[in-house]
């Protein structure tokens, strides 16, 4: 054997090695890539219930059914791009994204691993879709639209007695995240209709929360209405904090943020967004194929309230809200 032989042999015996470090192992269980874009213990609940919606189906770790690579960039969108990457590289079976942030980073690397989303808007809100306003074509999971949002805002004016002349309710929404902009944009409409004064203003970190929240209660605000977006999920005890010093309630359209302080919301649960996201990527799995698939709406929506908060601030909720959990 020649010298450059030898060489071209060992470099392929190296190659070999390292390919068998990585990757899924097709002989193997399938391997799910889970991101989180962030920490946050109300999000968390939604990877409960993908894996525990995968167990039932008989896809878990425990029995050596699957593998799982978790990953959470904390908040930091480098991260975030270098996990999807990860994740794509190891050619995981699946990604199952959370929440929209995730999601998004997800389909800019990848068209062929299926995605399964959750607490994410739909595509559209995302602004994911093609020129043709087609869906990316390996998007599945669980997705919402910001029809509930309604509902969860009208509570408000049977809810609370204003101070002044008109109810005031504060808003902070994240000028990056098209969802929350187009939130703040039918919750100013709504306001109008409803008769309320819709006192908003931009936040795009959460390290600016903090200000923007003061000077927000400065307004002489009646109530505040927590928006979905990723910046308020991530510093709502900041928010809450601020809230109930300066003795103004807190409304929502999610149910984790009730069970974390504020008084009442109607919307998905996390735990079961995240369950129903998992059911569908083990219909995935047992038959290998995404045919005839597409992302689904949310199926189920709880009327909650916190009683703490609720007796707190003198606010008697409606008989069919139920404590959160």
């Amino acid at each position: 054997m020649t010298p450059t032989s030898r060489a071209l042999a060992l470099i392929a015996t190296l190659f070999l090695a390292l390919g068998g470090c990585g990757g899924t192992d097709s002989a193997g269980p399938p391997t799910v890539g889970f991101v989180d874009a962030f920490q946050d213990s109300t999000i968390a609940r939604a990877r409960d219930g993908f894996l525990q919606a995968l167990a039932d189906k008989g896809y878990s770790e425990a029995d050596g059914t699957l593998r799982v690579i978790y990953r959470n960039a904390q908040g930091d969108i480098p991260t975030l791009t270098q996990i999807v990457k990860y994740l794509v590289a190891e050619g995981v079976t699946l990604m199952a994204t959370s929440p929209s942030l995730s999601t998004i980073t997800a389909i800019q690397n990848t068209r062929e691993i299926p995605i399964f989303m959750m607490v994410a808007p739909t595509p559209e809100l995302m602004q994911v879709r093609d020129s043709g306003g087609r869906d990316p074509p390996n998007l599945f999971g669980v997705a919402e639209n910001l029809d509930y949002i309604d509902t969860s805002f009208s509570l408000i004016p049977h809810l609370l007695t204003p101070r002044g002349e008109r109810l005031r309710v504060g808003l902070l929404y994240n000028q990056s995240e098209p969802q929350s902009v187009a939130a703040h944009r039918r919750l100013s409409q709504l306001a109008t209709e409803l008769g309320v004064e819709l006192v908003a203003r931009p936040v795009n970190t959460t390290a600016d929360v903090h200000l923007v929240t003061g000077a927000l209660l400065n307004a002489n605000l009646d109530g505040f209405f927590a928006n979905p977006d990723n910046t308020v999920f991530g510093a709502f005890e900041t928010i809450l904090k601020s809230c109930d010093q300066a003795g103004v309630p807190i409304f929502t359209s999610e149910a984790g943020l009730v069970a974390r302080g504020a008084v009442a919301a109607y919307g998905a649960d996390i735990y079961t967004w995240g369950y129903q996201a998992g059911e569908q990527a083990a219909t995935f799995l047992s038959t290998g194929s995404t045919a005839g698939m597409t992302w689904e709406m949310v199926q189920l929506r709880h009327k909650v309230y916190n009683p703490e908060a609720a007796e707190r601030f003198g606010i008697g909720v409606p008989p069919d809200f139920v404590p959160a959990r």
